[in-house]
């Protein structure tokens, strides 16, 4: 209601003004065509009253006699008997509008001494020479303009005008608060869509969307909020998943633990090194697990702290592949490491956190021995990029593969592709998520896409320093 409100007040003062300014506008137009008119008429008495001059010798016989100055100056009045003295006409016989510009003529002579009529000059007053056949001035006849409508006709003329403008005025506003109406409810309409949906929204409803009409604010409004309810229920499923996958990455631990515990404490099994050495097992993996969540709940919050320093990032390719040597060779892996001859010199330096790439290196490496058949194929290669200022490093592993569709969600928290590279390995779908986190972290992008080998292909791009500063 209130933009109704406030389009009809707009609509209403336009509408006064328009109406003001074409009442003004008419009134100055019409006083300047009733003074066209006078002055025309009065150019046509000129000569009349060069005639009558040339007949009499004289202004004498108009001097203090109206009835002849105004059978004189107005052509079109009755003439009554020819015989009847100039002075004897009776004034009621006028015409108002004829009378009234009659007293606005005033006749003065050779010396511009006044004769008969309108006893002052105006400022804006027409005058017209009277002379001549010899070119002789006889006198001026003076015309006062017309200031004020006082004619009845005229004054009858302009309240139908002011009537027309007033009955258009009043449809105007009619018209003027039947579009406000229009408006104000094509305007509401969407925006009170939304604002109903934001209420179902904050109510915990996040499959809540509304229509989008248009491209305008109001639509790109509706799209913004359609973006914001997907985020959240996309977030919400994504906590409800974390949470179901949590507690369940918990329970087995957990209920491994209990079950030792209790059967020793029922003396089913003795307390012996190796019943000890599984529960460390047992506890090793809940605190992993611990660890990696809070590492990422850490990135979540922007709070993973890096210590950077100059890095070669091939020295640590190299440790790193030479700790996994040992495992690959108990899953009879073939593993290649490809880094560029005197890769300290030809690699630029890179500053990061060494530990942070070590984790990254080891959650890569980890990953590929852990899902990659017996017998099959690993790969480590690192290379410089110059024109990217990018160090790329890549993983890859031959089969089993992940389907394409897959592809894009390996670095989501507890996802594990439900195939042979699935639970089977024993991981708890947060290794790939970590490692996103750490290269988000240093800046850099990390992609997945099918390897050559049959399996995964790992590749990760980390901003190397330039001659300004560094890439990060």
């Amino acid at each position: 209601m209130r933009l109704f409100f406030a389009v009809l007040a707009v609509a209403v003062l336009v509408a006064v003004m328009i109406g003001l300014a074409a009442q003004l506008g008419f009134h100055r137009g019409f006083l300047g065509y009733l003074n066209r008119q006078a002055v025309e008429r009065m150019e046509a008495a000129v000569p009349r009253l060069r005639d009558a001059h040339a007949e009499h010798g004289s202004w004498d016989f108009v001097a203090g006699r109206p009835g002849a100055w105004f059978r004189l100056v107005e052509n079109d009045l009755p003439r009554g008997d020819p015989h009847q003295e100039l002075g004897a006409i009776d004034t009621a016989q006028l015409a108002p509008s004829l009378l009234g510009y009659g007293r606005r003529l005033t006749l003065l002579d050779a010396q511009r001494q006044h004769v008969i009529g309108f006893p002052r000059i105006l400022a804006n007053s027409e005058e017209r020479e009277i002379v001549d056949e010899a070119g002789r001035t006889l006198g001026w006849i003076v015309l006062a303009p017309v200031q004020s409508v006082t004619d009845a006709a005229a004054l009858r003329f302009q309240s139908e005008q002011l009537r027309a403008t007033l009955v258009a005025a009043v449809l105007a506003l009619l018209l003027a608060a039947l579009v406000a109406w229009w408006v104000a409810r094509a305007l509401l309409a969407p925006v009170r869509a939304v604002a109903q949906a934001t209420h179902r929204l904050a109510a915990g409803h996040h499959d809540t969307r509304v229509e989008v009409r248009g491209q305008d604010e109001v639509g790109r409004l509706a799209q913004d909020f359609n973006l914001l309810a997907q985020t959240l229920e996309r977030n919400e499923r994504l906590r409800r998943e974390a949470m179901a996958d949590i507690s369940h990455e918990l329970r087995t631990p957990l209920a491994v633990l209990r079950g030792e515990i209790e059967a020793m404490q029922d003396g089913i099994h003795p307390l012996t090194p190796q019943a000890l050495g599984l529960l460390h097992g047992e506890v090793s993996a809940l605190t992993r697990l611990v660890d990696d969540l809070h590492q990422l709940a850490l990135a979540d919050v922007g709070a993973l702290r890096l210590r950077h320093e100059r890095l070669d990032l091939a020295a640590l390719v190299r440790a790193q592949t030479e700790a996994f040597a040992a495992r690959c060779a108990e899953r009879r892996l073939r593993l290649i490491v490809d880094l560029p001859e005197a890769a300290a010199t030809l690699l630029p330096p890179l500053l990061a956190d060494a530990d942070r790439l070590g984790q990254l290196l080891h959650n890569l490496l980890d990953n590929a021995v852990r899902y990659t058949d017996p017998g099959g194929e690993l790969r480590v290669a690192l290379a410089h990029d110059p024109a990217a200022a990018q160090l790329l490093l890549t993983v890859e592993d031959s089969a089993p593969g992940v389907a394409p569709e897959l592809l894009p969600r390996l670095f989501e928290r507890f996802f594990r592709v439900e195939s042979s590279r699935g639970r089977a390995g024993g991981g708890s779908g947060l290794g790939l998520a970590i490692c996103r986190s750490l290269v988000e972290a240093h800046g850099g992008r990390i992609h997945a896409e099918a390897s050559p080998l049959g399996g995964l292909k790992i590749r990760v791009a980390l901003p190397v320093e330039t001659e300004r500063g560094t890439g990060l």
